[in-house]
């Protein structure tokens, strides 16, 4: 086994958008599956941290793009853990084309929680050292380590929606992905026109679960630069808590 793993996946018509180019969702999601299919081989995966009543959730993540995937490209995902702490792993990505071409990068942060608690779990007393053995701590990820995103209380309203079944993952909570899609959607197609996504951050703070709502705060933290702060009301409280933290960084087209 390598401590690097490499996965092939392709920028299908169905997941690009009107630019011809893959969508953001999509391509963090086939990020999500190549960490999956890296540490399933490695033996932490989902399959065995759900025998043992925990999973792996994000705690942060930033994408950094070049471009996009146009439509049809095959490309090749390579991710590999960077560094193992007590609660958390740092895992990078690296999206290359088959001809060679880099068309981005990614570093998450993952935590591991107890299923039945929803708490952080020690990665230590599950795994003792072994995860030690297949860190790479020498490919360099060439991108800003993701942040806790900076918000102002001047953010301003600007959409309101509730959760439904097809925002609930696995885990049963609101997927990571959807967070992403819900904030991109706060730009029409006309801006897309103009605007291609350069990097996305996102600060997870609590969970989100199917029926709750989700108010929406957006700020213009710099040129072509936006934070937003998702706030959730569960069905059975009017109590406003904090879910994520997401920043936008566009380039003209």
């Amino acid at each position: 086994m390598e401590k690097i793993g490499k996965y092939n996946f392709i920028a299908g018509p169905f997941h690009c958008d009107m630019s011809q180019r893959l969508f953001m969702g999509y391509l963090v999601n086939d990020m999500l599956n190549a960490a999956d299919f890296h540490s399933d081989e490695h033996g932490y995966g989902v399959t065995y941290m759900n025998s043992v009543h925990k999973a792996w959730v994000i705690s942060r993540l930033a994408v950094e793009m070049i471009e996009m995937p146009p439509m049809y490209t095959k490309f090749h995902i390579e991710t590999w853990v960077e560094s193992a702490m007590r609660y958390f792993t740092n895992r990078n990505f690296s999206v290359v084309g088959n001809d060679g071409k880099v068309y981005g990068y990614g570093r998450f942060v993952w935590a591991l929680i107890d299923t039945d608690t929803r708490q952080p779990a020690d990665i230590n007393a599950i795994m003792g050292d072994y995860m030690s053995q297949w860190l790479e701590k020498e490919k360099p990820c060439p991108i800003a380590r993701s942040s806790r995103v900076k918000i102002s209380e001047d953010a301003q309203l600007v959409r309101t929606l509730d959760t439904t079944y097809t925002d609930v993952d696995v885990n049963g909570h609101i997927n990571s992905v959807k967070y992403i899609d819900h904030v991109l959607d706060l730009w029409n197609l006309e801006w897309y026109k103009n605007h291609t996504i350069r990097r996305v951050e996102v600060a997870y703070v609590s969970e989100g679960h199917q029926g709750d709502r989700l108010a929406m705060y957006l700020e213009q933290t710099g040129e072509l630069e936006y934070s937003v702060r998702i706030m959730k009301v569960a069905p059975d409280t009017e109590e406003a808590v904090e879910a994520c933290r997401c920043l936008v960084a566009f380039n003209n087209c």
